[in-house]
């Protein structure tokens, strides 16, 4: 009787009740009058009515008091409080479909708990993290204002080099701020993209020249490979640009002396993956899920003295959200690491 709908749990009730007044009619009749067929048979027929529409209505009105309300609510809660729940239907189980609800209720908000949980928990490593990249050029700054307040301004050996040191620290924090606001805008839609067609190849090539140059201090060579020089591709050229200088200057940082860094192209029909790979350290698996979150660091104790705003991956992830496009990260610890996305094809 577990998943009995109403209906079919009064009419269960009114059988049983039916046979008992009809089997004890049929006697009262028989003893005193003899067996009549047609009286039991209207005796059957009128016990059974009566007793399912009494039952049913009772059962009814229990439902309207206790579960009906608990139903609403549920399905208000998951559905908004301005959209009118479904009404019950009595030939269905009741019961039943109330069970389903609060399980189905309670797994909804488990994974808002965690959802909520998780986002408490980012909240808390990004003021971590933005408070630790902000402390850094805030505390050299000081020092050198300090220095100079302190007599250091009117010595002509540090005065000048404090101060251009000072604007360096300046500078960095300049940066982060412009990479926080334009995340700010990748993330709000509020930033327009200017797609159209372009020489993918020309394009790498130009950032591998604009870059290189930090390559050449680490002697590590930064090469294209790839057959045709024409791979043309649908995309806002500038902040493509700014992809390949992100994940070229990620793979410098983070290479080895005397290594390589390439960038290959590959056809998937409509779209061009992209691929970059290097030859440095690598990066643990525990870690290639949270790559892409801003100021998070595979090294906790290393330091920016390379530049950098701790912004420039999670750049690069928005910046090709906003091209419906997506990046992956392949990567081994002491063989280096691939990063891949796609773009259109034009």
């Amino acid at each position: 009787m577990r998943n009995l709908s109403p209906k079919a749990l009064a009419f269960r009730l009114s059988l049983f009740i039916t046979l008992f007044v009809t089997a004890a009619g049929a006697l009262f009749l028989y003893t005193a009058y003899g067996f009549h067929l047609g009286y039991t048979l209207l005796m059957f027929i009128f016990s059974i009515v009566i007793s399912y529409g009494i039952i049913l209505w009772g059962i009814m009105q229990f439902i309207d008091k206790k579960f009906r309300l608990i139903y609403k609510t549920i399905h208000n809660l998951k559905v908004g409080l301005k959209r009118e729940p479904t009404s019950l239907d009595m030939s269905e189980d009741i019961f039943g479909k109330i069970r389903e609800e609060v399980i189905e209720w309670d797994k909804t908000n488990r994974r808002e708990i965690e959802r909520l949980t998780d986002q408490e928990e980012f909240r808390r490593d990004f003021l971590g993290n933005i408070s630790h990249e902000l402390k850094t050029p805030i505390f050299s700054i000081q020092g050198y204002i300090l220095t100079l307040l302190e007599g250091g301004l009117e010595d002509q050996t540090i005065n000048r080099n404090f101060l251009q040191k000072a604007e360096k620290s300046v500078n960095r924090m300049i940066e982060m701020v412009d990479d926080l606001d334009e995340i700010a805008k990748l993330e709000s839609n509020r930033m327009e993209l200017n797609v159209q067609q372009f020489n993918l190849v020309d394009l790498t090539k130009e950032v591998i020249e604009a870059v290189e140059y930090k390559a050449k201090r680490k002697d590590i060579r930064l090469s294209i490979l790839n057959n045709s020089n024409i791979v043309l591709v649908k995309a806002d050229a500038a902040k493509i640009t700014q992809v390949l200088t992100n994940l070229l200057m990620n793979s410098i940082n983070y290479g080895k002396e005397g290594g390589k860094t390439t960038v290959k192209f590959y056809d998937l029909a409509e779209n061009i993956l992209i691929e970059v790979k290097d030859d440095g350290k690598g990066i643990g698996e525990e870690h290639l899920p949270r790559l892409f979150e801003r100021f998070y660091r595979v090294d906790k104790g290393r330091s920016r003295a390379d530049g950098g705003s701790g912004l420039g991956l999670a750049i690069v992830k928005h910046i090709l959200e906003a091209h419906l496009q997506t990046i992956n990260v392949r990567s081994s610890l002491g063989k280096g690491s691939t990063f891949s996305f796609t773009l259109k094809k034009a």
